[in-house]
């Protein structure tokens, strides 16, 4: 099975190292969205929470050698798929960012992970619970109540 994905735009930023993890950054940037996908943009609130999926474009070629990993911060070889490393067989990211302001297809944005030049895959709204799904029953947007 071949799966072809494409970017919906890039990350920008001038910080010249990114954490790790967007749990441990205060690093801010812009999503540059491509403007044919403004119009899906358009419920995104300042404030609010994002994922991000994005693709890890810079990451070496996984191999079977890469199933275990020593993350920098252990002592210990962990499985792929219960760390966050880079070096994964499919090279997808996912970070959680606030939302810091929206100037149409730019997102500005707190909380980066990803190095500038990131190709963004898609864009997710961070759920808490069933009342904050936007396609709840009765969930009324912010701007509504």
């Amino acid at each position: 099975m071949d799966i072809k994905l494409k970017p919906i735009g890039f990350a920008r930023h001038d910080s010249p190292t990114v954490p790790r993890h967007w749990t441990v950054s205060e690093v801010q940037g812009i999503l540059e969205i491509d403007p044919q996908y403004l119009e899906g943009l358009k419920d995104i609130r300042v404030g609010q929470h994002i994922l991000v999926i994005f693709h890890f474009h810079k990451s070496p070629e996984f191999s079977r050698q890469s199933l275990t990993q020593c993350p920098p911060h252990r002592q210990e070889r962990l499985g792929v798929f219960s760390i966050c490393s880079p070096i994964r067989p499919n090279p997808i990211g996912l970070s959680r960012l606030e939302v810091l302001a929206i100037e149409g297809p730019s997102i500005r944005v707190k909380g980066l992970d990803m190095l500038d030049g990131t190709p963004i895959l898609d864009i997710k709204p961070h759920i808490d619970d069933k009342h904050s799904l936007p396609s709840f029953p009765g969930q009324r947007r912010p701007d509504t109540a």
